[in-house]
């Protein structure tokens, strides 16, 4: 009795340990803040994250004031915007220098829902009409209501992706889309400026087709324009730009930004942290498209610059977690009356030039953004419209240079090229979530579709432009096979092969001494197929199934088959796979390399066959 009292013990300590490791595990994959808190450097790291964090808290101060605007809300809403989610990010998020809080892409998509459900009224942002609430008029409540709401519902619907594991995905969000996609965007976010930079009194547009109606109503209104403002608003961009470009240019000499956009901007402000109210439930189905929007364009734009700082400082970023991520801060910040949030482009590329090393930065920052809210911002006077319109637009530079991919899209691939083109012009045409759509479905009909390939004299060059999944990759192997056989390739092989067999047999009637016609060397005529696989960036287990069994058929055929431009993981995986020729190599660095390689064999070939004569 005793023994199995001890043996149940025994094992209740072991089922005790598996949960806890499996528990334990669990919360170091889900919350990542555990697994850098614990080995953060405070004597090497402490130093460059309090700079960037000071400096981050100046951009944030002044983004957050000028995309609360945008959002059609209170300026002091977009305080709370750049302080909530940032908290909540650096405890889920795995990109260590990304900047999340207020977005210029979803204000503005929060907008439509604001100026739909609550229209403008002639307002005055010192509130003498207040509800009680912050200080604030019922009008401007109901307003941050809307955008809490679609805050709330766009978290929701990523933590529903998240729990979908909806993150592998994203092998769809092909860099033309998102390059495209954010251009368009940021070109809808300057033309809701333009009323603001000229001055101009505008009623709300929106829908498709808006970006032209507006600058047509500009045109036609063009005597309504005030000088004052628009003199303001050019000096302004001049001098946030010039700053900047300075700021950019040593930074590698000074580490500490020129707080340029604080210093233009000035406003008389009640400010406090708010208590935890509901957003009203009530409006949740009249904001359901622009809950997606912010759901689809803010993931895809954080997720690019989560990407990109990984790839810059060699670490991993989990597709599905940073869904997880985004989602509870827009979810947890809309009960503290913030608008959506995501990372920006231009506080996350603040964060490399000022040396930050964690997200250590970008909470130092918040407590910086606390002071301003109980210290400073009573202390601020006046409201320039103008200037906070310039302050948006030069903060969209990032994205807006982004015009420049055109040119490398056009020189490596055309299809790319034209991509970027028609998404960009659905996105401007209609919305950014429409023409992340178009793009995605673009990127699909890739697949789809057959493939580009380019033959040379026995050497076959197949380009793999999309990703080889269940989807795709039967109909990847049958393309091949007819690529192959239009060109006659597989015949040609065959008939070299029946050739090299008569001149083996009448050889070995001759005892071993080959004559004239009837020598001629085999290895010489021997095909190549290469496989540029630059374009391949994500395959599953029947991809590479299907790569191997490509390689296997076309040995059979005496075709030669070598890959260029593969990711590690691609070689690892066939490597794993088997059935690869140990000898001769199969994986090359670039398609230059793999015919380099099929010259020195071929020639090496000849050499030898001549010394055996």
């Amino acid at each position: 009795m005793t023994g199995a009292k001890r043996k149940r013990s025994t094992v209740w300590r072991k089922v005790q340990a598996v949960r806890f490791e499996d528990i334990k595990a669990w919360c170091m994959r889900r919350l990542p803040v555990l697994e850098w808190v614990p080995v953060y450097n405070w004597k090497e790291n402490l130093v460059p994250d309090t700079i960037s964090g000071m400096m981050l808290a100046i951009q944030q101060v002044t983004q957050g004031l000028a995309f609360a605007v945008l959002s059609s809300v209170h300026p002091v809403f977009g305080l709370y915007g750049s302080f909530f989610p940032v908290i909540i990010y650096a405890i889920f998020g795995m990109g260590r220098h990304v900047a999340t809080g207020t977005f210029a892409l979803t204000s503005l998509i929060s907008a439509n829902a604001v100026e739909r459900l609550v229209p403008s009224v002639t307002t005055n942002f010192t509130a003498n009409n207040n509800s009680g609430i912050l200080g604030l008029s019922e009008f401007e409540m109901q307003r941050i209501g809307v955008a809490a709401a679609v805050s709330f519902l766009g978290g929701i619907i990523q933590v529903v992706m998240f729990v979908l594991q909806l993150g592998s995905a994203t092998f769809l969000l092909t860099e033309p889309v998102i390059s495209a996609m954010t251009t368009g965007a940021a070109t809808h976010v300057v033309t809701s400026q333009v009323k603001y930079l000229l001055g101009m009194k505008m009623p709300y547009m929106s829908g498709p087709l808006a970006f032209f109606h507006i600058y047509a109503y500009v045109f036609e209104n063009i005597r309504s324009v005030q000088l004052e403002a628009l003199l303001l608003s050019l000096l302004s961009i001049v001098v946030l730009v010039l700053v900047k470009e300075l700021n950019e240019k040593f930074h590698r000499n000074i580490k500490v930004v020129l707080p340029i956009d604080l210093l233009l901007v000035s406003t008389k402000l009640y400010i406090r942290l708010p208590s935890p109210k509901a957003p009203p439930m009530s409006v949740l189905p009249e904001v359901v498209t622009e809950a997606f929007g912010v759901a689809l364009v803010g993931y895809v734009a954080s997720l690019a610059l989560a990407q990109g700082s990984a790839k810059k400082f060699k670490y991993t970023v989990d597709d599905n977690q940073e869904f997880l991520a985004h989602g509870l801060s827009n979810v947890i910040p809309s009960f503290f009356f913030c608008i959506p949030s995501a990372a920006a482009m231009g506080r996350t590329a603040l964060l490399y030039s000022t040396g930050a090393k964690t997200q250590v930065a970008c909470l130092i920052s918040c407590l910086l953004i606390l002071v301003v809210i109980y210290t400073i911002g009573p202390l601020l006077y006046w409201l320039p419209m103008c200037v906070l319109a310039s302050i948006i637009v030069v903060g969209l530079k990032g994205m807006l240079m982004q015009f420049r991919d055109l040119k490398k899209y056009w020189n490596v691939d055309k299809i790319d090229w034209s991509i970027w083109v028609s998404t960009y012009v659905f996105t401007i045409c209609f919305a950014a979530n429409v023409g992340l759509l178009y793009g995605v479905v673009c990127t699909i009909a890739i697949v789809i579709f057959p493939l580009h390939y380019e033959s040379l004299k026995q050497v076959k060059i197949v380009s793999v432009n999309s990703p080889l999944v269940f989807l795709n990759a039967r109909k990847f192997h049958a393309d091949l096979l007819k690529i192959i056989q239009k060109d006659g390739m597989s015949s040609q092989v065959c008939d070299i092969v029946n050739k090299c067999e008569q001149n083996t047999l009448l050889c070995s009637f001759s005892n071993g001494s080959c004559h004239g016609e009837l020598a001629q060397p085999c290895h010489s005529e021997r095909h190549v197929l290469i496989l540029d696989c630059s374009g391949l960036n994500f395959f599953d287990y029947t991809g590479v199934s299907v790569l191997l069994q490509i390689y296997v058929d076309c040995k059979t055929r005496y075709i030669d088959v070598l890959l260029a431009h593969c990711k590690g993981s691609l070689i690892k995986a066939m490597q794993y796979g088997g059935n690869l020729d140990s000898e001769n190599p199969v994986f090359f660095e670039s398609i230059s390399s793999a015919i380099d390689a099929i010259q020195i064999h071929r020639n090496y070939s000849k050499f030898s066959e001549q010394s055996e004569v």
